[in-house]
């Protein structure tokens, strides 16, 4: 029976919960904050929490007295003009706003803290503090102790000016909802008027009334659009936001004829929702960019900060900016290599997965190339510096994935390109069909209100819908089957895709190693303790789970996992002696008897006692449900398909034959990744990349479409377009299939709406149709794009 941990809420089986007085916890770390929050009155943090499930809440052995050093200080802490010290940091594992209720608290009780502050939107906090009374590192602590961790960002000057042009858009977008909300009250007296009669004394008023809210929705929210058509007409560019304008000003200076004596119903509602609604869509925009900047600060804040260097015997610890060519670092167990070098020591255990997305450790050797950002999950080492931290692979990645979001081109859409033509055209025409009326008629206002008419009737509107109505509804289809896509722009690009990349890891395969085979000896062994009497502590299962605890190694944290699984009522035995042997497992020494872990011959996982067998692991990465089923789906849809992986050809290889896919790439680093992506859009492919991992936001940001599974790294989800959330691959089947619908009724809105235009602008253009006639003409003609769009759900 699984129960709710009373910390995060998640759920496990309940014989391996720990329970404490009627409560139960998944691990230790979520106890110890569980007692914490009652010991300092803020068990309200549970009411406020609800049903939000957390991360489990994680012991961090981290050495927080680097944060104390002279060289973070200068980097990351300013003064304030109080005197006080100020920094911003991220705080990870944010879920809600009873988290950052629960960060402020406990900072705002801590002593020397004069401010904190926490962005739920973010997760950056702003903390200030006195230097004399609490430490930054004891800050650190404080938050760790609650379940969550800190690490320092600097605002680039790229966020600075992201966080203005988000106020800046917010305060616009804020005027003109407030205008176009008070045009619309004013509206139903207007058609009230219109149908039921109004003294012309009153309809002055009404329409004085909307010319003011249109004015400021018009020249002070509409400013920016105005600003992007001049520097668009300086380049010689008709842009989006010269369409928006015209359109806005034409209704405008229309209505302000009618507010000065002429006959007729004015326009201002809809240059003020002109205005409203492009705005809405900039403002969403805006936040999309400033979330891309978060992720890329919460990366950047992961990097190594300091580095311990070894000079004359003795260990100094130094910024890693300061590191030098050829300097000689140690590397403890469990520590982030600070950049890249070469191995000094005979033998190291790398986990790479920062790197490459495998779960299983790389085995180096005496003058073994490692990589900053790879963990050391071995015995301590020294490396010699060959990059300083600028060049290394970890800050030269962030670095080129930044670019990419940057410089990332947009896909030209059909719509926009009509629009562009549409609009000049009508332009034209309805500038010759005000001068053709002038000319043959001789009626000023007749000839104007007939090539007002043209531009309403034939207001884009509904080509402007064409798109986004049929995208919402493929959208909604896609997001039932938890199917998150970002941008509704892409639904075009999925729909055209013709070259799909897997990597392996955590999309084809579930990410995970299982144990595949055990064969455990439960009888007595008969070892007895140094007094010659029976030894009760000496079960198999006891031994071994006490030697895989005192690893870090993903074999035997799999192993740790399945014992806990499998057997309750598992202790801790204290060893006199463990040794790990790098690239080959581990060593121990209980009251005289040698107990061993590890890689024997061709067997995963081996463990003896006193050199007999007891049992053998076999480990492997299981296949996801319906990966097979989804190649042949692409296959037959003629869609190349290509498994590209950092594991080795043997396991690649493997994997390719079993799920169908014959062209596969093996050791490939996210660089050579990225190269293989750029290899093929350069072969004019439309190229859809799929990942899980940090490794792969390289390459994700490169390719035309990219997918991450819902269990990926947060800086591969924010790179990407497309997130799968319940992280089944048959969702790829569906994404393309829905895509494909999608954008078929997207051709056919386009059809709708020009066909619609061609016909009635002749009528317009022969003076057969009003102003008011025309603007019901044009919302009748989008009332049937969004009909047909509604379509797709059948």
């Amino acid at each position: 029976m699984k129960i709710a941990c009373s910390h995060c809420g998640l759920e496990f089986e309940k014989d391996v919960m720990i329970e404490d007085n009627g409560k139960y916890f998944c691990c230790k770390g979520c106890e110890g904050v569980y007692q914490l929050l009652h010991s300092n009155d803020l068990n309200s943090f549970y009411e406020k929490k609800g049903d939000i499930k957390l991360d489990r809440a994680v012991h961090f052995d981290e050495d927080s007295s680097n944060f104390d050093s002279q060289s973070f200080y200068k980097r990351f802490v300013k003064t304030t003009k109080d005197g006080f010290s100020k920094i911003d940091l991220i705080i990870e594992g944010i879920h809600c706003a009873a988290c950052v209720w629960l960060n402020e608290k406990v900072l705002d009780k801590t002593d020397g803290i004069v401010e904190a502050n926490i962005n739920f939107s973010n997760h950056k906090a702003t903390i200030i503090w006195d230097d004399e009374v609490i430490k930054l590192s004891k800050i650190i602590q404080t938050i760790r102790s609650i379940g969550y961790n800190a690490y320092p960002y600097e605002k680039s000057e790229a966020e600075i000016k992201a966080q203005k042009s988000k106020r800046d858009y917010f305060l616009k977008m804020s005027v003109a909802i407030f205008a176009s909300m008070n045009i619309m009250m004013i509206d139903v007296a207007k058609y009230s008027g219109y149908f039921y009669g109004m003294s012309q004394e009153l309809q002055q008023m009404v329409h004085f009334a909307e010319f003011i809210f249109a004015s400021v929705a018009l020249f002070f929210s509409g400013q920016i659009f105005f600003r992007g058509a001049y520097y668009g007409l300086k380049n010689k560019i008709i842009n989006m936001d010269f369409l928006v304008i015209t359109g806005a000003s034409l209704a405008y200076f229309y209505s302000l004829y009618i507010l000065f004596g002429g006959k007729g119903q004015s326009y201002f509602d809809s240059t003020a929702m002109i205005i409203t609604f492009v705005l809405v869509g900039k403002y969403l925009e805006v936040i999309g960019k400033n979330k891309a900047l978060d992720i890329i600060d919460k990366l950047k804040a992961n990097l190594s900060l300091t580095a311990t260097k070894i000079e004359n015997n003795k260990k100094i610890t130094i910024s890693v900016d300061e590191v030098e060519i050829g300097d000689i670092l140690e590397v403890k167990q469990g520590e982030k290599i600070p950049v890249d070098g070469i191995l000094i020591d005979k033998e190291a255990s790398i986990d790479e997965s920062s790197l490459t997305g495998e779960s299983l450790p790389v085995s180096k050797k005496l003058n073994d190339k490692v990589y900053s950002g790879t963990i050391n999950i071995g015995e301590v080492i020294r490396i010699k510096a060959i990059e300083i931290f600028a060049n290394s692979t970890e800050n030269k990645l962030i670095q080129m994935i930044e670019d990419s979001l940057n410089h990332k081109p947009k896909i030209e859409k059909l719509t926009n390109n009509l629009s562009k033509y549409f609009s000049i055209t009508i332009l034209t025409i309805s500038l010759f069909t005000f001068f053709g009326w002038y000319y043959n008629v001789g009626d000023f206002e007749r000839a104007l209100i007939v090539a007002i008419s043209v531009i309403v009737i034939a207001c884009p509107c509904a080509l402007a819908l064409a798109t986004p109505i049929a995208t919402l509804v493929g959208i909604g289809e896609l997001s039932k089957r938890k199917i998150l896509l970002k941008e509704a722009a892409f639904i075009e690009t999925i729909a055209k895709i013709d070259t799909v990349i897997f990597d392996k890891t955590g999309t084809i395969t579930k990410g995970e190693l299982r144990i595949k085979d055990t064969g455990f000896r439960m009888q007595d062994l008969g070892l007895r303790n140094k007094d010659n009497s029976k030894s009760s502590d000496l079960k198999p299962q006891t031994l071994l789970y006490s030697l895989v605890s005192s690893s870090i190694h993903p074999v035997s944290l799999s192993i740790k996992k399945y014992l806990e699984k499998n057997y309750s009522n598992l202790e801790l035995v204290e060893f006199d002696e463990v040794k790990q042997i790098p690239s080959v497992g581990i060593e121990a020494i209980y009251k005289k008897h040698k107990i061993f872990g590890g890689k024997e011959g061709d067997k995963n996982f081996v463990f003896k006692i006193d050199g007999v067998e007891i049992t053998s692991f076999e480990i492997e990465d299981e296949i996801k449900e319906g990966a097979k089923e989804v190649i042949k789906y692409l296959k037959d849809n003629n869609i190349e398909v290509i498994l590209c992986s950092g594991d080795n050809e043997k396991k690649v290889k493997n994997i390719a034959n079993i799920v169908g896919i014959k062209k596969y790439y093996f050791e490939f680093n996210p660089i050579k990744k990225a190269n293989l992506v750029e290899e093929f859009l350069k072969e004019n492919k439309k190229v859809m990349m799929i990942g899980d991992g940090i490794n792969d936001s390289l390459a994700l940001s490169k390719s035309n479409v990219a997918i991450v599974m819902g269990s990926g790294a947060d800086v591969s989800i924010a790179i990407s377009e497309v997130v799968i959330l319940n992280n089944e691959i048959s969702s790829i089947k569906n994404l393309i299939k829905i895509s494909k619908i999608t954008f078929d009724f997207i051709k056919q809105n386009l059809k709708i709406s020009l066909i619609y235009n061609s016909i009635l602008i002749p009528i317009a253009v022969a003076g057969y149709v009003v102003p008011f006639v025309a603007a019901i003409s044009m919302s009748i003609s989008s009332l049937l794009v969004v009909s047909n769009s509604l379509r797709i759900k059948k």
